[in-house]
C-alpha cells in the first residue's frame, strides 16, 4: 500500500497573521529599512528570518529603537504602557495587533471601568497575555484581574468580588482545555458573567476542528509551526489527545524518515503563523522520499480579511 499524505483544511496563515506580515512589508515599501518590530511579529521562525533578510530589526524593548524610527507592535498586542513608551521615545509606531486580540483588550477595559473582577485564562509570560494584563486600568473602580492557567488554578482561585466577576481568554488556547477551566469557574462562581462571544479566535477553532478530523484519518500527524507558537502547540497536543502520535516541526529539514516510514497515512497541518510555502516544501519532501501521494482533506472556506491601518494602505 502506497503511503498517503493527508493535508488538513483549513491550515496555516489566518487573517490576523496575514495582516501583521502585510503591515511590516508595507512599512518596508513606504519607509525603507530598517523597520523595527517589538518582539516577533508572529511566532514563526521562517517568517522572522525572511523579514530580517529584508531589513527588519526585532527588539525586545522600545529603548533599543532609535528616536523617530518606525516601530511595529506584534500581532500579539501590547500593554498601554508600551504604547505610552513609544510616544515618550518619539517613535513612529504602527499597531499590527490582531483585531481579535484587540477585542479582548476592549473587553478588559470595559469590565475594569464597570468595577468587575476579571479572570484571564491564558499562559503566563505569553506576549498576548502580557499585553492583555497591561490593558487593565481599574482607576478608582476596585476591579482586579487574575491570571488562571489550568484547572488546578481555577479550582483554588480566590477573588475579591465573586458576585461581580467575568472572564476573558487568550485567543490561541485549546477550546477543550478552556471549556474545562470555564466549567470549574461556573461551578465555583455561579454569577460569573459570560463573554458575548468566544474569545478563542475563529482560526484557532477551525484548525483544531480540522485536526480532530485529521486524527481520524491518519496514523501520524505532522504539525508545521514554531515551538514558541501557542496555537501550533495546541494542535500537536490535540492530535495526541485524539490518540494519534504527532510532531511539531519548523520545516522539512526536521523530518525524521526512520520514524515516518513506519506509517502509511501521515496527516499534515500548520499553525496559524506557518506559511503555506513551508507546508508545500514538507509535502514535496515527504512525497519524494516516501514515494507517497498527497490529498486534501476537506477545503478551506475561510474568507475573513482584516484591513491594514489607514497610514499603510
Amino acid at each position: 500500500m502506497k503511503t498517503q499524505i493527508i493535508l488538513a483544511n483549513p491550515r496555516g496563515f489566518c487573517a490576523g497573521v496575514d495582516r501583521a506580515i502585510d503591515i511590516v512589508n508595507q512599512a518596508l515599501i513606504k519607509f525603507g529599512s530598517p523597520i523595527y518590530v517589538r518582539h516577533e511579529v508572529v511566532h514563526n521562525k521562517i517568517v522572522v528570518e525572511e523579514l530580517k533578510s529584508k531589513g527588519v530589526i526585532f527588539v525586545d524593548e522600545l529603548h533599543e529603537v532609535p528616536e523617530s524610527a518606525h516601530v511595529i507592535f506584534s500581532a500579539h498586542g501590547v500593554s498601554a504602557k508600551v504604547e505610552q513608551e513609544a510616544s515618550d521615545f518619539k517613535l513612529r509606531s504602527y499597531d499590527a495587533t490582531c483585531p481579535l486580540v484587540t477585542k479582548v483588550h476592549s473587553e478588559v477595559q470595559r469590565h475594569a471601568r464597570a468595577g468587575r473582577d476579571i479572570i484571564l485564562i491564558g499562559h503566563d509570560g505569553h506576549p498576548e497575555v502580557e499585553g492583555t494584563l497591561g490593558r487593565h486600568n481599574p482607576g478608582q473602580s476596585g476591579s482586579q484581574i487574575y491570571l488562571v492557567q489550568d484547572e488546578e488554578e481555577a479550582a483554588s482561585l480566590k477573588v475579591n468580588q465573586p458576585s461581580n466577576l467575568t472572564y476573558v481568554s487568550q485567543t490561541t488556547l485549546s477550546l477543550d482545555d478552556t471549556n474545562s477551566i470555564v466549567s470549574i469557574l461556573y461551578d465555583r462562581f455561579p454569577e460569573i458573567l459570560k463573554p458575548k462571544s468566544s474569545d478563542i479566535c475563529y482560526a484557532t477553532q477551525n484548525r483544531q476542528d480540522a485536526v480532530k478530523q485529521l486524527a481520524l484519518e491518519s496514523d501520524y500527524i505532522i504539525v508545521i509551526g514554531s515551538s514558541n507558537s501557542s496555537n501550533s502547540n495546541r494542535l500537536k497536543e490535540l492530535a495526541e489527545k485524539c490518540g494519534t502520535p504527532s510532531i511539531l516541526i519548523d520545516d522539512h529539514n526536521e523530518l525524521h524518515f526512520p520514524t515516518l516510514s513506519a506509517y502509511k497515512k501521515i496527516g499534515v497541518t500548520a499553525g496559524a503563523s506557518a506559511p503555506e510555502s513551508v507546508v508545500q516544501g514538507v509535502v514535496k519532501t515527504l512525497c519524494k522520499t516516501l514515494n507517497a501521494e498527497a490529498t486534501e482533506l476537506g477545503e478551506n472556506k475561510e474568507d475573513i480579511f482584516f484591513r491594514l491601518p489607514p497610514e499603510l494602505r
